[in-house]
Formats: structure tokens, sequence, C-alpha cells
């Protein structure tokens, strides 16, 4: 029997990286992708839980961004990653957000967050205030002064086309980025006219 408590989250996904449009890691119709755009990955990630749970713990309404970094010709392709907590959420949220989104807690966080089946190196929990807009014409998401990414017009392909994170069971679409800029600790980039990508999400722990 897992030690871990049953959970269960879902709702949707934003993400902006580095990479020229459409971002290689994703698949298009079907067909793997390979290689980063430019050799190291930059990037930031964003969850809005619109339904979730661990245990007795209610995690609908709150959202969680991951900003990180890996080189595709280091040994191992270790994930550097902040992971930021919504300042909203209580104790008990933030511990079953953090034990969810590092993969601590097992489930589907290893079958979708490559910094949690790969070698990586967490550079910081932080519980800070996160604005995410997935569903505005112009999405963004911000995690207090460390992340900011601004997402503009979508990539016409007429392929569907879907990635590891959210899931190869759901297509989602392909934007370009605007604006990613992160700066906190090791990790600081800014960046405009890469690739973003939006899809749904669902992940549970069996």
């Amino acid at each position: 029997m897992s030690e871990h408590p049953d959970w269960r989250i879902a709702g949707s996904y934003l993400e902006a990286c580095n990479c020229d449009v459409i971002c290689p890691c994703r698949r298009i119709d079907g067909r793997a992708g390979g290689r980063s755009t430019y050799g190291v990955c930059e990037g930031a990630l964003s969850w809005a839980i619109a339904r979730g749970h661990a245990a007795d713990v209610d995690l609908a309404g709150l959202a969680v961004v991951l900003a990180c970094r890996y080189d595709d010709d280091e040994s191992g392709s270790p994930w550097d990653f902040f992971l930021y907590l919504d300042d909203r959420a209580d104790e008990g949220q933030r511990g079953a957000l953090q034990s969810i989104f590092t993969g601590a807690w097992g489930g589907d966080a290893l079958a979708h967050f490559p910094w949690a089946w790969k070698p990586s190196r967490p550079l910081g929990v932080r519980a800070v205030r996160l604005q995410v807009e997935h569903h505005a014409y112009r999405r963004w998401f911000r995690a207090g002064e460390h992340v900011t990414v601004r997402v503009g017009e979508p990539v016409d392909d007429p392929d569907p086309v879907t990635c590891v994170i959210p899931g190869h069971d759901r297509t989602g679409g392909e934007y370009h980025a605007d604006l990613l800029r992160v700066s906190d600790g090791a990790l600081a980039y800014e960046l405009s006219g890469r690739c973003a990508y939006q899809s749904t999400f669902e992940y549970a722990s069996s």
C-alpha cells in the first residue's frame, strides 16, 4: 500500500521556453520530438488548478509556477528548477503541492515531469503571489517578481501538437511568446519571439 495520500488535480496549463516555434520537444501529429533548438532549454511553466485534492486537502483554485533550465550537452541533462507556490495556500495545501510537483508523491508526476524522472537540482521553493490568466486572448502568468510570461499569436499549423508535461493524450496550441523573463538566483533570462504552448492537464496518484 502506498504511503502517500490519494491525490488528483486538473485544470489548464501554459508554458514558454527559449526554443523556436514549434518547440522541438513537442510531438507533431504523433512524431517524436528531439533536441532543443539551442542545446540549452530555459523556460517557465504554469498550472491553474480548477479542481483537485490530496486526501482531504482541497487544492481547487490554486496555481503553481516552475522556472527551469537544462543543458542537452551536460551529462544526464539535469534540470535546475525553482518551484513557486501560491501564497494564498495554507501550510497543508503548500505541502501537498510541493510533494506533487516535485514528484515526491509519485503517480502521474513521474510520467509528465522531466525534473521528477531525470536527474535534477532543485534550487528552491517559494511562496509568492501567482497571477495566472490562461483564457484571455493575450495569455500570461507571473510569479512575484521572479517570473513573467506573456503569450502572443497562435502558430498556424494544421497538425496536432502535444507536449509531455500536460500529456501526449491531449492536444494543445502552440503560440509565439511575446516575453519570457526569469530572474531568480542561478536562473536569469529574458527573451521574446520564442515559443509557448497551452493545453489542459489531469494528473493523479494512480
